[in-house]
């Protein structure tokens, strides 16, 4: 079994025209949720951090990519590994981490944690931790932007597992039979939980199976190319914007991390070497070297946005370890709609 990505140049060589300060944005957006990421995974480690924690090293250019594809407008929702996705779509990192630490001040009161970020002023609707369970929520969300006549989308992400959920299927078929304006998008890290996807899925081009549903799709092989990851949802959701049709989109990536905190790097499913061979592959270091070659940064700017980075990082723990607790009265409230 191997579940090696193959060792390929990056296709960012002309960065489709793309605006420098956009690009460099997009640069300092993936290496935030890198070094969150970090942070996350040291303060988890110290207990500060408790139930589940699933990081997003390694699939940065997905969150900057599709993100950087829609307007503040569009929804996006995913499942539990949301940290990067919630960053990108501009939620306060300092209410993320406060979130993840349970504090009052995070996107959900504290109440949420890491599988259940949430920010509805910026069209970020979770953060959802059953496999599957929030396709449809997305599809949904798609459907009220059609009934009211908006040029939104909704941008559904769920990883490699889901396509084997049956509520997969069903929003699939309605998104298909109502043309609704949804992009549904796999990130595909060859593992759903241990299990490889060729021991799950009948059939591993996963995008494939918008077939059954007459449904157009596409799949981003080298899932860490920022522009690439951009071009091709841009493509979908331009076409969702002007026809309201759904497409399936795969991108294929690798995380760096175990499943979650609580499973080790490398575990029992995967080689120490598989890890290694696709962190030659990191997505900052592919963009970086993009961005050299393009004449836009040289290394004083990476240095600096490292210096920039860091600072942030400082400003959310500073933030969150002089937030408040939930107060006792928390447990009563967002229990029923008001």
């Amino acid at each position: 079994m191997n579940n090696i990505l193959p060792l390929t140049k990056p296709v960012t060589k002309n960065l489709l025209g793309i605006a420098p300060e956009i690009l460099l944005k997009w640069y300092d957006e993936m290496l935030l949720i890198r070094r969150f990421e970090e942070k996350c995974a040291q303060l988890y480690g110290m207990g500060k951090i408790g139930g589940f924690c699933h990081l997003y090293n390694g699939q940065e250019a997905i969150a900057a990519g599709s993100i950087g594809a829609i307007t503040p407008d569009d929804y996006v929702i995913t499942a539990y590994r949301d940290h990067g996705l919630a960053i990108s779509k501009g939620v306060d990192p300092r209410r993320i981490l406060a979130e993840l630490l349970g504090k009052h001040t995070g996107t959900t009161k504290g109440k949420g944690g890491s599988m259940h970020l949430f920010d509805r002023e910026k069209n970020f609707l979770g953060g959802h931790a059953i496999v599957g369970g929030h396709i449809p929520i997305g599809t949904g969300a798609a459907f009220a932007c059609k009934y009211r006549g908006e040029k939104r989308v909704c941008l559904c992400f769920m990883g490699d597992g889901a396509t084997n959920i049956g509520e997969f299927h069903e929003s699939l078929n309605l998104a298909a039979l109502w043309k609704l304006p949804v992009i549904y998008i796999i990130e595909n890290n060859k593992y759903g939980m241990g299990t490889s996807v060729d021991r799950a899925s009948s059939i591993e081009a996963l995008h494939k199976k918008a077939a059954a549903y007459n449904m157009r799709s596409a799949v981003i092989m080298d899932g860490n190319d920022v522009l690439k990851i951009y071009q091709t949802v841009k493509a979908a959701v331009d076409h969702a914007r002007s026809s309201y049709e759904p497409s399936l989109l795969e991108v294929q990536t690798f995380r760096y991390r175990g499943h979650s905190m609580s499973d080790p790097i490398h575990g029992h499913y995967r080689t120490k070497e598989e890890v290694e061979t696709q962190k030659k592959l990191d997505p900052l270091t592919v963009f970086a070297e993009a961005l050299k070659d393009a004449h836009l940064a040289a290394d004083e700017y990476f240095e600096s946005a490292e210096a920039r980075i860091k600072s942030i990082i400082e400003e959310c723990v500073q933030f969150t370890e002089s937030s408040p607790e939930p107060p006792l009265e928390e447990l009563y409230t967002d229990v029923y709609a008001e």
